[in-house]
């Protein structure tokens, strides 16, 4: 049975490329989505051997998807697509239950191979990810800051200047539960302020500086 997988990328001709790369390879596109929710959307409804997403998409990245995804379909492995090969990214990538990440400078000879190792339970790094780092992040004594799928969505939405009306709005929730989720991801990365908050998030790779 070919392989299925759904795309994720908020640019359409990126996704169209991709798609046409992997289909030639024999893979299946079941489904395309333009944002990291639309993409748990689809593996809910779909239940695909593997989601490809790019990791920096509005509103809702591929983190943050990865994340939900590894919650709500833990049979369907995520691999993210990035420019970024940087130590943090890659750690905070498999922190979130990434098991593939390739650069896209390297996707065409790397994506094939990726979706095709983690769908036999494998992790895949693009060549050149220093692999201590993926060790040391899947290690069960690796430690790292635990913020819930929602904290992640708020700290996002901060960090690309959303207000917190505009956020409550965004997530269908109340402005005093929006202003709860900013305490608690506050408290637990123990900072207090909105610009190291952005900071935060450009490190980790959630938001694009």
């Amino acid at each position: 049975m070919p392989i299925r997988v759904i795309l994720a990328d908020d640019h359409a001709l990126i996704r169209q490329g991709l798609a046409a790369l992997l289909e030639r390879e024999g893979f299946v596109v079941e489904g395309q989505a333009a944002d990291g929710r639309e993409a748990v959307r689809l593996a809910q409804n779909l239940s695909p051997d593997a989601v490809v997403m790019d990791i920096s998409m509005p509103q809702f990245n591929g983190l943050n998807a990865a994340l939900e995804l590894a919650r709500t379909c833990p049979r369907t492995p995520t691999v993210l697509l990035t420019r970024h090969d940087e130590n943090q990214y890659v750690a905070e990538a498999l922190r979130c239950g990434v098991r593939g990440y390739v650069l896209k400078s390297q996707a065409a000879n790397d994506l094939v191979h990726a979706i095709n190792e983690v769908c036999r339970g494998q992790v895949y790094l693009s060549p050149g990810i220093s692999r201590a780092v993926a060790d040391a992040c899947l290690s069960p004594k690796a430690a790292g800051e635990t913020l819930s799928v929602r904290e992640r969505q708020v700290l996002q939405l901060i960090a690309e200047g959303r207000t917190t009306k505009d956020i409550a709005a965004q997530m269908n929730v109340s402005v005093k539960t929006v202003e709860s989720h900013r305490t608690r991801l506050m408290q637990k990365l123990g900072i207090h302020e909105i610009a190291s908050l952005v900071r935060y998030a450009i490190r980790q790779g959630l938001v694009q500086p």
